[in-house]
């Protein structure tokens, strides 16, 4: 691909994040002000991200359609054929550990292995979104009841959507989120189109009024089994910040910032202190 032609697709799509954020001018919520960890996440992830134009991403299958949405997500054709390597790869490597974890859960209480729930992907489409049951069956129960006696746990889950301390994770749970292994049927998401390797922090549609006119961006990727917001603090990043990240992956894409980030969330993983 030309220079000529790399300027030209990533003009494309600047200019179709730029024509999505002015239609999504109704979907804002309140706007909070990023705070200091949000301005260091973005601070760190300035230096994850390459350039636009340091590896030609093939931006050609991402123009946008008469309709107004693009006719694929950022990164197009070669972002799809490596995240159809890397997840087979992944799943050939992790289908052992995969199995014993289901029987686990299983064998447990009886309940199903897997559990799925909606979420927010690529132009606004509606997914089923697959992890490994980390929680209690009434887990919707014991959320409420616990929010509603707890005010800071309420104030925390309105600022992150994640509570430190939720009662409704099991102790099996537990581990298989600190060791990321919870996510790993998200590989399937990746096969199936739903998903990318990575990407933004896949949302509820709740969510997607937080992100303000950075809704746009978000909408314009599929969302990562992994992504800016796991390889820079994780669990310990405010909602802020993971908006501000996620706007700043899509902004910036590369193949070679995806490289970069797929590495990092290796060691990421390895922080046990770090919980997903």
């Amino acid at each position: 691909m030309s220079v000529n032609a790399i300027g030209k697709s990533s003009s494309r799509r600047r200019s179709f994040i730029r024509d999505r954020k002015q239609r999504l001018g109704t979907v804002r919520g309140p706007q909070r002000h990023v705070s200091g960890a949000a301005n260091d996440g973005v601070q760190i992830s300035s230096q994850l991200l390459a350039s636009e134009t340091e590896v030609a991403p093939n931006q050609d299958d991402a123009t946008p359609t008469s309709a107004g949405s693009p006719s694929a997500p950022i990164g197009g054709k070669l972002k799809r054929a490596a995240d159809i390597a890397i997840a087979l790869c992944a799943l050939a490597v992790a289908s052992p550990i995969m199995l014993i974890v289901a029987v686990i859960l299983k064998l447990s209480d009886g309940g199903a292995a897997i559990f799925s729930h909606n979420r927010i992907g690529f132009g606004g489409a509606s997914f089923r979104c697959y992890k490994f049951r980390t929680m209690v069956a009434n887990s919707g129960e014991v959320l409420t009841q616990h929010l509603a006696s707890n005010a800071e746990a309420a104030v925390e889950w309105e600022e992150t959507q994640k509570l430190r301390d939720d009662p409704r994770i099991t102790a099996f749970g537990r581990l298989l989120r600190k060791s990321s292994i919870d996510e790993l049927p998200q590989l399937f998401n990746v096969l199936k189109g739903e998903m990318s390797c990575i990407g933004p922090r896949p949302i509820v549609a709740e969510e997607l009024s937080r992100y303000g006119p950075n809704a746009a961006d978000y909408l314009s990727a599929r969302p990562g089994l992994t992504g800016l917001w796991q390889v820079t603090g994780r669990s310990r990043t405010d909602y802020p910040s993971r908006v501000a990240l996620d706007s700043k992956y899509v902004n910036n894409w590369s193949l070679w910032a995806d490289a970069v980030i797929l590495v990092r969330t290796i060691f990421a993983v390895m922080r046990f202190d770090e919980a997903s």
